[in-house]
């Protein structure tokens, strides 16, 4: 079967895309670096005749309220028109938990619009909505940081591992399509301050986490179970300690240059 990833050099993409190889797929990895440029449509006729399948895992490269939204429109819209003339049978999207709840943010109301799009083509879909990953938490303390401080919501979330995630992409995409939403997220639960606490010890990152109940969460206001899957997510296997431990044994040694 091929299948195309659209942002397939990325964190989630290129693992996507050994994992598809791996099970005997024609899995494409497409993106501006390969010539793929779902902003102007450039390349995606190309990419897509004879697929199967689209899995769009891309992000967009700005966070700033118009653009990102400008982004995820335009992107889609480009992708839905042209499987539809490519025969495409299966559009599957990464979006997150929680998406619908957080739409004070400018980057979940992107999302949002996204997400309706894909709802109101003729093209059968599947939306993947997973919970935050286990590689973002720093990033999430440096969004998070005031320049003294990291200041976090102590609400409940359910990260999981990036190798997860895109595991279960995978299995969505071989199979038919759903047409409507499924949830993923890491097997434990934990506080979103806490998390971050631990991870940015781990590092030997010496900034202090503080639980700040007025803290927003990419810039929307969050409640207890904001961020939570309901009980029917799908879960991921991998723990955070055994990801800890996985992640600090992959940083490379500084000896000897």
């Amino acid at each position: 079967m091929k299948i195309v990833v659209i942002g397939g050099s990325g964190l989630i993409g290129s693992k996507l895309v050994i994992k598809l190889r791996e099970h005997g797929h024609e899995a494409i990895a497409a993106s501006p670096n390969s010539g793929v440029n779902t902003l102007t449509g450039e390349g995606l006729a190309k990419a897509l005749k004879g697929a199967s399948v689209v899995v769009d895992v891309s992000n967009s490269p700005s966070w700033e309220d118009a653009a990102v939204l400008k982004f995820f429109e335009t992107s889609t819209r480009n992708l839905l028109t042209y499987e539809a003339a490519a025969g495409v049978g299966h559009h599957v999207a990464l979006s997150v938990v929680g998406t619908e709840r957080l739409s004070e943010s400018g980057y979940f109301r992107a999302k949002i619009a996204q997400e309706k799009m894909i709802k109101n083509s003729a093209i059968p879909y599947s939306i993947v909505h997973a919970t935050q990953f286990f590689e973002f938490l720093k990033g999430l303390a440096d969004i998070s940081f005031d320049g003294d401080k990291v200041r976090l919501p102590s609400v409940l979330f359910q990260p999981m591992a990036a190798d997860d995630v895109a595991s279960a992409v995978g299995r969505i995409a071989v199979g038919p399509p759903v047409n409507g939403t499924v949830e993923i997220a890491g097997p434990e639960q934990f506080r979103l301050d806490e998390l971050v606490r631990e991870r940015l010890a781990a590092l030997k990152d010496p900034r202090e986490v503080i639980a700040d109940p007025n803290a927003l969460y990419s810039g929307a206001k969050v409640s207890l179970r904001t961020l939570m899957p309901d009980n029917t997510a799908r879960l991921g296997e991998t723990r955070f300690e055994n990801w800890l431990t996985q992640s600090a044994a992959q940083i490379p040694s500084r000896k000897g240059g």
